[in-house]
């Protein structure tokens, strides 16, 4: 099932990558295209990648070794000793004799075996534990990008919501200042009328160049967040703006949170540090078995026989070695307790973070409450101002208002167009955030 995911998400967005065609992006394809391009999320899966090899590092130590070792040795000098000289019928003198060849070479194998070493057993363990960690940190690091990615798709749809509403103002304005010109020209209306239409025309038209240079710098955030390259023009999903109003529990269970769940398998890891840690005292057991061919004589011995002089032997040895500590200067218990210490560091993260999740939720909590009622007097101050200035504009027209009311009425509808899209952004953040409080961010991919 995940294959055939990343095939469709790869041939999705192999299409906007190789086009310069706009494309129509929704939250859920952006975050399936950042899940499977940004380069956190392929760190990521290395990460995993190299949990494997750990575990085989970690296994190596219970496999036997095998080593081969050859040397060829010259003396120039051999050593002699002092033998009695009854050995050699003169008595009471004393003989030095020369031992050993001139030349001398050896070739072996050895072979080792670990028959108990604690360290290595729970070493093994250990690195087991480690994958484990690598892929809820994985877990960890994709709902990281489901929140930058889904807080970026929304903050674009803010800022073009405000471009659209200065647009919108825009042409507005641009009809009244078109009738005040005309009505200028034909002697109905007032130059400084005209002048101060302009003025508000050129002021929206900044803030509006002002807005699409924020709407292309949010729009290159969200490609940054999704791995996507920066010159790819998209579109977004508009109905991705919707407001469904969540259900809301006054506790939740934050056992289901994947920090949680990585900081509880860092603490199984930490606890293997200390068992490995004290492991050193425990004595360790190996079966050794040697096998060599050794060749000696007056001359260079390798490809040598005994016609010249070289003498070849081989020998065998089978064996166990047993060591056993017994004192190192307490060396072993400094780092058992900082072993612990480090664990009991731990702990304290637990706890911490536990109460952090639980005011993550509350405050996450309040906040979409808050926002649906900033959403619902928003949307209503918005149909408000559109009355006002529409009243605005008919009373102008017969001379029952003066050009002032017209502007600040145009002004009063823009800015409520404004809180009600920050009221919008507001509220799709909270959600973001309770999603996340309540270890749910997956559910914006579904």
């Amino acid at each position: 099932m995940n294959i055939k995911k990343s095939i469709l998400t790869a041939f999705l967005f192999a299409g906007i990558i190789s086009t310069n065609a706009q494309q129509t992006i929704s939250l859920k394809e952006a975050i399936d295209y950042a899940l499977q391009n940004k380069a956190d999320a392929q760190k990521a899966n290395l990460q995993i990648k190299n949990a494997d090899y750990l575990i085989a590092d970690s296994k190596s130590g219970a496999l036997p070794k095998i080593n081969a070792s050859a040397g060829v040795t010259y003396n120039p000098v051999l050593q002699k000793s002092a033998l009695p000289g009854d050995m050699f019928g003169q008595p009471g003198q004393v003989i030095m004799v020369p031992f050993g060849q001139k030349w001398g070479s050896q070739v072996g194998v050895q072979l080792q075996q670990a028959l108990f070493n604690q360290q290595v057993f729970i070493g093994l363990k250990a690195a087991k534990t480690t994958k484990e960690f690598y892929q809820i940190n994985k877990q960890l690091t994709d709902e990281g990008l489901i929140e930058n990615v889904s807080t970026a798709y929304y903050q674009v749809f803010t800022q073009k919501e405000k471009l659209k509403t200065l647009e919108n103002s825009y042409q507005s304005t641009l009809k009244v200042r078109n009738i005040i010109k005309s009505l200028y020209e034909n002697g109905l209306a007032k130059k400084v009328d005209l002048d101060r239409t302009n003025v508000n025309l050129t002021n929206i038209e900044t803030g509006k160049n002002q807005m699409k240079n924020a709407v292309t710098l949010q729009e290159n955030a969200l490609k940054f967040y999704m791995g996507m390259p920066i010159e790819n023009p998209i579109q977004l999903v508009e109905s991705d703006l919707q407001v469904d109003a969540p259900l809301l529990e006054n506790t939740i269970n934050t056992d289901n949170r994947t920090e949680l769940q990585l900081l509880e398998k860092k603490k199984t890891l930490l606890g293997y540090n200390i068992k490995a840690t004290e492991a050193a005292y425990y004595p360790t057991l190996n079966l050794v078995g040697n096998y060599a061919w050794q060749g000696t004589g007056k001359t260079f011995p390798i490809f040598q026989g005994k016609n010249q002089g070289v003498y070849w032997s081989d020998y065998a040895n089978v064996g166990l070695q047993l060591n056993i500590p017994i004192f190192n200067g307490f060396q072993i218990k400094s780092k058992v307790d900082q072993a612990k210490l480090e664990l009991e560091t731990l702990e304290q993260d637990l706890k911490d973070t536990k109460l952090g999740m639980d005011l993550q939720y509350q405050n996450s909590k309040a906040q979409i409450e808050n926002s649906l009622e900033a959403i619902k007097s928003q949307k209503a101050n918005v149909e408000l101002a559109e009355t006002v200035l529409n009243n605005t504009k008919s009373n102008y027209q017969y001379g029952l208002a003066p050009l002032t009311d017209l502007l600040d009425a145009e002004n009063s509808l823009v800015q409520a167009k404004n809180n009600y899209s920050n009221a919008l952004y507001d509220f799709k953040i909270a959600e973001i955030q309770l999603y996340k409080a309540k270890g749910e961010l997956n559910k914006l991919v579904k």
